[in-house]
């Protein structure tokens, strides 16, 4: 049975093309036995929680089965936000957020207490590289002091693209059910 992974994109005009890659980096190594569905999310240059909320709950029911959430950027911290602050039925394997920005901006912010929002038996998966030049490196500690049952995995290089290779996440996921 096929595996189906959901990958919300980051933000600005070339976020989706530039996640793209990312998305196909991540079919690349899982193979056949997985899907990767990117699909384009409303107004990204501009981007609205409410209307991003809207598709990714849209995306979701696409699905019969369970899904694996994936996020890049603007895409991981929506993604962690919609777990956090809705009702979500249906199932999610794991969520594996690369390049999380930490907002404070109140449109994208995480209420304090966002942890206990999660489920206890999500795997949570956290990447970053040390030389991104868009989301500091220092925001990966304020999530793992946040989510210390998350596993965070660490890149000397890569930029804010990992240099469109996220083979590292597609070993974690084919290693979800092990």
């Amino acid at each position: 049975m096929t595996k189906h992974i959901l990958f919300i994109h980051g933000a600005g005009g070339e976020g989706y093309a530039y996640d793209s890659k990312l998305a196909d980096s991540l079919q690349r190594v899982l193979g056949t036995e997985y899907e990767v569905n990117i699909p384009y999310m409303p107004k990204p240059n501009a981007p609205e929680y409410g209307l991003w909320r809207d598709e990714i709950s849209r995306q979701l029911t696409a699905y019969e089965g369970s899904v694996i959430l994936v996020g890049h950027s603007l895409g991981a911290s929506m993604l962690l936000k919609y777990l956090s602050e809705e009702a979500v039925k249906h199932p999610i394997d794991g969520l594996f957020l690369a390049a999380t920005p930490y907002w404070d901006m109140d449109e994208y912010k995480l209420r304090e207490d966002f942890p206990n929002h999660l489920s206890k038996d999500l795997p949570i998966f956290l990447y970053q590289c040390k030389d991104d030049d868009t989301v500091p490196f220092d925001h990966l500690a304020m999530y793992t002091d946040k989510l210390p049952q998350a596993t965070a995995r660490i890149f000397d290089e890569g930029g804010h693209q990992f240099n469109d290779d996220l083979s590292a996440m597609a070993r974690d996921i084919q290693n979800l059910e092990d």
